[in-house]
């Protein structure tokens, strides 16, 4: 997606550890027409899929998440960090590891959202080592859900996260594709 690969280019910036920084439109401040434009792309992409719901994590991923489930028409389930006391029990648990914070955070959703005969596309912020969708699709395998794919405004390719998706059969949307961080500027697969 030429619009959000520009974007990259303009704000990101590349820190030690082949982490990118894009907190000024996507994970702190958010961008309002880039997240919709990144929502329909998300929509168009997976118009066919028969998607009934989408599954994001917090935080990052909600915002391109909600604008694609307004773009589909479909509602959104993101998956909480920490059960909060209004949750009752009767909750799917996963773990997942975070690269960037190097913790383990204990994702939930309510099973009450998540059904056998839904169809969910999980939308996340980035795809690096992918703890974060694995972690999302364990939820979605508790709940007995079928998984029309995964969308991901950014994939590192070189991380595995991608490599893993594709290796077991499932389909990968990526919006921006990183090939590497050579020189300490992003290169996107395919230049």
């Amino acid at each position: 997606m030429k619009l959000l690969e520009d974007r990259i280019r303009q704000d990101g910036e590349v820190l030690p550890g082949n982490v990118l920084k894009i907190n000024s439109f996507l994970n702190h401040q958010i961008d309002p027409q880039l997240m919709m434009a990144i929502g329909e792309e998300f929509a168009k992409r997976f118009k066919d899929a028969g998607v009934t719901k989408i599954l994001t994590c917090e935080a990052s991923g909600i915002a391109p998440a909600v604008m694609a489930g307004y773009a589909l028409s479909v509602p959104v389930v993101f998956a909480r960090k920490k059960k909060p006391s209004t949750l009752n029990d009767a909750v799917y648990w996963a773990d997942v590891f975070s690269y960037t914070k190097k913790v383990t955070n204990k994702i939930c959703v309510e099973e009450k959202f998540l059904k056998s005969d839904d169809n969910l596309l999980i939308i996340d912020d980035f795809l690096a080592h992918g703890e974060a969708v694995k972690g999302m699709i364990n939820v979605a395998n508790q709940a007995g859900s079928s998984i029309a794919g995964i969308g991901v405004v950014v994939a590192k390719a070189f991380q595995g996260g991608s490599q893993w998706v594709t290796d077991h059969d499932l389909r990968l949307e990526s919006l921006a594709n990183i090939d590497n961080f050579d020189d300490g500027k992003v290169h996107f697969v395919g230049e």
